[in-house]
């Protein structure tokens, strides 16, 4: 068989295979607070269902256990095959190569809440940022609640800022994941009123898209693309715009969709 026609079968059977073998990505980003239970439903379902291995990193947790647990209940409920605990905070030489060995064989990864900053306090180290970043990219799905949603972006939000005034240059950063690129998370949005710091970092970073998603709320994404939200309450979408000091924000509701690459509302489900 000629180089030709060996070329021709591999590319007809990559268009046969399921998006999912071939890299697609998908993120299940939680607000806090209650984990919405469809979207707890279809994350397990991304990860395998009944064999699914789902790997629970706490590091932003100070009760680390704790966090494991509730995490476990909800994804074994939920019809999980397994959720593992990944190696807890700080990591000596043996717990480093003890979590790259769970990252490898993991189907899933899910961040805990507590403090975002924790966890990129442990991704200093580079080489466990990009595996990571690359687990995800082959089409591991990712998810995180709370801590855990604001790394998934980059930069990410620290936590610091003054939510009393509407000031970018004040919203405290540093380097997250940035799975989906030019995306900024920010969690507990209404009940804690963190409009201004998300507003503040959109009118500094206009190439961004903003998602301010409320406690007990989720927002599933596909492709870093096509976007559905979950939950009883409101998850805000928003984007600059071309004029300046001006931000269109949009208000998704349960079974709202938003296709964060023509930055519009899609079709409700």
């Amino acid at each position: 068989m000629n180089l030709y026609k060996r070329f021709t079968i591999l590319f007809l059977v990559l268009l046969l295979l399921p998006l999912g073998l071939i890299g697609q990505q998908r993120l299940f980003v939680v607000g806090g607070g209650t984990r919405p239970p469809e979207g707890v439903k279809k994350f397990v379902e991304w990860s395998g269902g009944a064999k699914a291995r789902i790997l629970a990193i706490t590091w932003a947790s100070g009760v680390a256990d704790q966090s494991f647990e509730s995490l476990k209940k909800n994804f074994i409920e939920a019809g999980a095959g397994s959720v593992e605990h990944a190696v807890t905070r700080p990591l000596d030489a043996a717990k480093r190569l003890q979590f790259i060995e769970q990252l490898r064989s993991a189907t899933a990864v899910f961040f805990s809440g507590g403090d975002q900053n924790r966890i990129m306090d442990v991704l200093v180290d580079e080489e466990l940022l990009k595996l990571l970043r690359e687990k995800y990219t082959k089409g591991a799905p990712f998810g995180g609640t709370s801590a855990g949603a604001a790394v998934l972006s980059d930069p990410m939000m620290t936590g610091d800022a003054d939510l009393k005034i509407l000031d970018g240059t004040k919203v405290g950063v540093r380097k997250g994941f940035g799975l989906v690129p030019k995306v900024m998370f920010d969690q507990h949005f209404l009940v804690r009123q963190r409009h201004n710091r998300l507003f503040g970092f959109l009118l500094e970073n206009p190439t961004y898209v903003g998602l301010g998603i409320d406690e007990d709320n989720a927002v599933l994404i596909t492709d870093n693309r096509r976007l559905v939200m979950v939950g009883p309450t409101f998850t805000m979408v928003v984007v600059p715009s071309k004029a300046p000091k001006q931000l269109d924000v949009t208000l998704l509701a349960n079974g709202d969709g938003f296709d964060l690459k023509n930055r519009k509302v899609s079709i409700k489900r």
